[in-house]
């Protein structure tokens, strides 16, 4: 297993989630990502996830 830093931000860029997880692969990491922003409600607010080798898997601006 891998550890993923998924991370949102508001308008202002104050920090919102800094939340670690993990997955056996970059694409269960997009998903659980996106599963993680959706029942934050912050699908839609700045964020990214990366994986341990600095890999960004999910971007959204």
């Amino acid at each position: 297993m891998k550890t993923y830093v998924l991370t949102v931000f508001d308008k202002s860029g104050e920090k919102l989630m800094d939340d670690t997880f993990e997955a056996t692969n970059d694409q269960e990491a997009k998903m659980l990502g996106e599963e993680r922003l959706t029942k934050a409600g912050y699908l839609e607010h700045t964020h990214r996830c990366v994986s341990p080798d600095a890999k960004l898997i999910l971007f959204h601006r």
